[in-house]
């Protein structure tokens, strides 16, 4: 195994560990939970593996830098909703939106190296231009967009409610 494949095996077992710590976040955040311990694996893997996205070998701007920025960006956010303002007034809201579309870009990208790498996927939509994988990331967006939206409002109104 070159050093290459053992790069980017790791990089996608942390994004795995990401995304399964994240499904499980985003559904506490529909419960008003906040998962503390599975919430830290969720950001601080998702954020190591938009880092490691960056360190690939390659050489010009690839859309996959772009995703990169923006999860990292909503990633951070995120973070600091969460651990910087402890989720105080609208921050609960910022962090629960801001998480879970986080989590939705490593998904996006999640499906978009399944229809590559996959052989049966890859068959369905070669060029990632067939209407399979449009309506799979469509139906996805709106799944998480719902979801974010939800998760803002379920998580805040339980960090309102008195304790």
């Amino acid at each position: 195994m070159s050093g290459l494949e053992l790069y980017t095996l790791v990089h996608v077992a942390i994004s795995l560990i990401g995304i399964g710590a994240g499904l499980i976040v985003a559904f506490g955040l529909l419960a008003a939970k906040p998962l503390n311990g599975l919430t830290a694996i969720f950001l601080y893997s998702t954020l190591l593996t938009d880092v490691t996205g960056f360190l690939f070998p390659y050489h010009g701007f690839k859309p996959s830098y772009g995703v990169g920025i923006i999860d990292t960006v909503l990633i951070l956010v995120a973070m600091y909703a969460k651990y910087g303002q402890k989720l105080a007034g609208g921050w609960s809201r910022t962090y629960a939106v801001t998480a879970v579309l986080g989590l939705y870009f490593n998904v996006f990208v999640l499906i978009v190296q399944s229809f590559q790498k996959v052989p049966a996927l890859h068959a369905l939509a070669p060029t990632a231009t067939e209407p399979p994988f449009k309506i799979t990331q469509l139906v996805v967006l709106t799944l998480f967009l719902v979801l974010a939206v939800a998760s803002g409002i379920r998580f805040r109104a339980a960090a309102l409610r008195p304790a």
